[in-house]
């Protein structure tokens, strides 16, 4: 998957979603429970809430993380 400059994603777009039609492949290999407790501890970065029931990262935090690994 290409990264755009700038822009959100949701969280099955950052660990992947094997059942999606078509499958999305992870850009980090986690599991969700793995991913939320990395947030809460700062490892991974905290989301942006755009909703009650829409979270989402910034691409510029996810391509740092990536980076950093």
């Amino acid at each position: 998957m290409t990264l755009p400059e700038t822009g959100f994603l949701r969280l099955p777009q950052i660990i992947g979603n094997p059942d999606a039609i078509p499958p999305v492949p992870p850009l980090i290999p986690v599991k969700k429970s793995c991913w939320w407790a990395g947030v809460k501890t700062g490892r991974f970065p905290k989301p942006v809430k755009l909703g009650p029931r829409v979270t989402v990262w910034r691409v510029e935090d996810i391509r740092a993380l990536i980076a950093r690994a």
